[in-house]
């Protein structure tokens, strides 16, 4: 019994090392670490021919393939079903200018540092007067915290005012409200 067994796993052992060897011969194994491991370029008459063409009948099914280039204006309505609304101020009644994004949205956003604990709003795109419209978020803010000073700090180099906590929700509908 053990005679066949030691026979069985020789034969089997055998079968593999010609196996293997043999798929050597033929076939690189396939190395996907580097650069180093793809094949080197070879002379261009190696290479099959190509023609260039440019504007093909065929390329209006590859343009509906791509992105747009830009956000298409949204359509014009009375009343938006999420309650967002179209930027509507031109900024020179305030003397400042808020302006939307690219997907049309008030920039105002909420980060959060030290794991959560430290929440800071950032109202960004902001055109002109900065230190008016940090005295008018300072306002809203207080009259949300039901007359508690709050902490603010403003950049005007990038056009960014810094609150102290989270008052995401209560600035935007303030920015909105103005037009912004």
């Amino acid at each position: 019994m053990a005679a066949s067994i030691k026979l069985m796993t020789q034969t089997l052992l055998q079968r593999s090392l010609t196996a293997l060897s043999q798929r050597s011969l033929h076939t690189q194994p396939a190395i996907f670490s580097s650069f180093r491991s793809s094949r080197q370029v070879q002379p261009l008459e190696q290479y099959p021919e190509v023609e260039v063409v440019h504007n093909p009948p065929e390329w209006k099914y590859v343009e509906r393939l791509l992105p747009p280039q830009t956000v298409p204006q949204p359509v014009a309505k009375a009343d938006y079903p999420s309650g967002w609304k179209p930027q509507t101020a031109d900024g020179n009644s305030d003397g400042y200018f808020v302006a939307r994004t690219k997907n049309h949205m008030v920039p105002v956003y909420l980060h959060t540092r030290h794991r959560g604990q430290r929440r800071i709003t950032i109202v960004r795109r902001i055109q002109g007067d900065i230190w008016r419209l940090e005295r008018e978020v300072r306002d809203v803010v207080e009259r949300a915290r039901n007359g508690k000073l709050c902490a603010t700090r403003v950049n005007e180099l990038s056009g960014q005012i810094h609150v102290h906590g989270d008052y995401v929700d209560v600035l935007r509908e303030h920015l909105k409200s103005k037009g912004f």
